[in-house]
Order: C-alpha cells, then structure tokens, then sequence
C-alpha cells in the first residue's frame, strides 16, 4: 500500500477508517490489478481469507501523488457478475489517467474489519514464505502489488516487510469496479478535509459519487472473471 490518487497513506488510512465505522466494518480498498481466477469461487463459497496490508518500500509515483484527474467509482462488478451500486458508505477514488488515455478499469478489495484501522508496526511478514495461489504457484514477484497468496513455508521472523494493515475479505472479495465520474477540486479537497461523524460521511460519500449513469453493461463486462 502506497499514496494513491493524489492522498498519502496516513490519509487514505483515516478515510479508510471512516468508512468502515460508517459500513458497520465494510471497506473498499482500491488496487490497481485484475483479481486471481480463483477468488469469484471463493467469494461464493465464502472461505474466510485475510487481507494483509504492507507499505511498499518504494516511493510512490509522481502520478499518484499529483494525478491530473481524479475519479471516483459508482458500481462494482460483484461475485455473481452483476453489476451493482457500491455501498452508501464506500468511497473509492483513483487517478483519471493511464498510460493508454482515461482510465476505464480499477478494483477493490472488499474488506471487513470489526477493529479500527491503523498502521501497526513491529509485525513481521515474510513474502518469501507464500507463493502465488493461481497458476504454477509462482514466488512472489517484486512487481505484484496486490496477489491471492498460499502460505509454503513457516515464515521468517527476520524480514524488511511488516503487516501494517490486517482485515478479512468479505462480499465479492476483489471487485471489479465501474462507471467512474471525475471529480472537481474542490470535491477532492472537501473529502481530504473531512472531520465529520458517520451520518455525515455517508451523506458526503454519496453526494461525491452522485447517481450511476445510464449506461448498457456490455457482455464482457458481465462476469468478474472470464
């Protein structure tokens, strides 16, 4: 975990905070990359997985520190392959740009907490004992920001990496989201200076994510995970 559209992590950490005591525990994290194959079945059959959260050690990127354009996320793309309105107390922005032109495509972790969310310190977490849960079981690569992972190995309590962040995945586990409106400055900076209690947020996140556009869903849009 790293700043992201245009908000350091301390940040994103108290907003994150806020919307979980406004869902009763429910978060929606943002990421970057298409889910692992096997999470859509894992959502249905409702296996509990934990959620680790890591600070990267680079540097966040210049783009996602000062994006050009900020979107926010209405609907989400659930287990099922139906596309839905996202909570009333969830909250996901991005960057408006990728390397193509607009950015047409992000994803969350859906997230459940009954703890408040902090950064923790001083809890190892050794990346060299998991290996990718898809595929040949690869080792974790140094590019993968957000993976399915299976535990291998007993880990090391000896490591430069510590889990700051720890929750379950709940709901549709990792979403795809969808239909996303740019947001004005002065949006931007009204969600940055939020100090409001619950009601208030929830009231704040919808007005910030408006109404869902009428749009058809196209059919390759329909399942998560084809």
């Amino acid at each position: 975990m790293q700043a992201e559209a245009g908000q350091m992590l301390d940040a994103i950490i108290a907003r994150k905070e806020r919307e979980r005591r406004a869902g009763d525990g429910l978060f929606f994290w943002g990421v970057g990359n298409a889910p692992s194959r096997a999470i859509s079945a894992l959502a249905r059959m409702r296996l509990p997985v934990p959620v680790i959260f890591s600070k990267m050690k680079s540097k966040p990127k210049a783009v996602d520190v000062a994006p050009t354009r900020t979107v926010v996320w209405r609907q989400y793309i659930d287990e099922n392959g139906i596309e839905r309105p996202l909570p009333e107390s969830a909250l996901v922005t991005s960057r408006g740009d990728s390397a193509g032109g607009a950015k047409n495509r992000h994803y969350a972790l859906m997230c459940f907490s009954d703890a408040p969310l902090k950064v923790q310190r001083g809890i190892p977490f050794d990346p060299s004992a998991f290996r990718n849960a898809g595929g040949v079981g690869a080792p974790i690569g140094a590019s993968q920001v957000t993976a399915l992972l299976r535990q291998v190995n007993e880990p090391n309590s000896s490591t430069d990496y510590e889990a700051n962040v720890m929750a379950w995945l709940t709901g549709g586990y990792w979403v795809k989201l969808a239909d996303p409106s740019e947001l004005t400055r002065d949006v931007i900076e009204e969600i940055a200076e939020f100090e409001g209690n619950e009601e208030e947020w929830i009231a704040l996140a919808t007005r910030v994510r408006g109404s869902p556009s009428q749009r058809p869903v196209s059919q390759s849009s329909e399942r998560l995970l084809l």
